[in-house]
């Protein structure tokens, strides 16, 4: 997909993306950096790890950006229980936006009530907005579109594609989730989004979400066209 030079200008990129910090050896200066950059840029949410919750809930009080954190990350394979037990805490400590990895053994195996029901759990007992991880890259066609169902079905508010760490974002795993959800659902693009022409590839395909940690980059990348 080649995206015309004139759309560059056209989209505005910040309100998109999800401000993503999410390296294991992630530190409390980072979580301050990038908190107070997406103050100044407008960005959606910062995206921290469960531990730093608390301190990007600080930062970010009565500003704009919402604080996201990620459950089960990054394989889904955490107990119910244990995901539900996470995914409360977060939403205790003031995260409102929940990126929680779906059991992909589950849905490989047919059990698509199992993969429901932790994802409903989740949505009704936290009342954050759940953005379900799929890891596309993992996923046959059907297993796509059921997993994307399920997960509409059950409350997710956005489809999500990967977790970065198996895969990427993709313009036709997109495309995908844009068809299936028909607009009832946001669509989250996350994984090796790393230059300004793949962002606006994966908005034009039908992402309304961005999740990268090089927002500034991208920002940077776009304004100097």
């Amino acid at each position: 997909m080649t995206v015309n030079p004139h759309d560059y200008a056209n989209i505005d990129l910040a309100p998109l993306i999800d401000h993503s910090l999410l390296s294991p050896s992630a530190i409390g200066l980072q979580v301050e950096q990038f908190c107070n950059e997406a103050d100044l840029r407008g960005f959606a949410a910062v995206c921290v790890p469960p531990c730093h919750v608390k301190k990007a809930v600080e930062l970010l009080h009565n500003k704009k950006p919402k604080v996201c954190t990620v459950i089960g990350f990054p394989t889904g394979f955490s107990t119910s229980s244990t995901k539900l037990y996470e995914a409360l805490e977060a939403a205790e400590f003031g995260a409102t936006e929940l990126d929680v990895v779906i059991n992909i053994g589950w849905l490989k195996e047919g059990r698509s009530d199992d993969v429901h029901r932790e994802i409903a759990q989740i949505c009704e007992e936290t009342g954050c907005t759940v953005k379900a991880i799929l890891e596309m890259a993992l996923l046959t066609d059907g297993e796509k579109r059921l997993a994307a169902e399920l997960a509409m079905d059950a409350g997710a508010a956005f489809l999500k594609t990967s977790t970065g760490w198996v895969g990427g974002a993709t313009v036709e795993d997109v495309r995908i989730l844009k068809e299936i959800s028909r607009d009832r659902v946001g669509i989250k693009a996350s994984g090796g989004i790393r230059t300004l022409e793949k962002a606006m590839e994966l908005v034009l395909a039908g992402a309304t979400r961005i999740g990268t940690s090089r927002g500034m980059e991208l920002l940077k990348a776009q304004s100097g066209r």
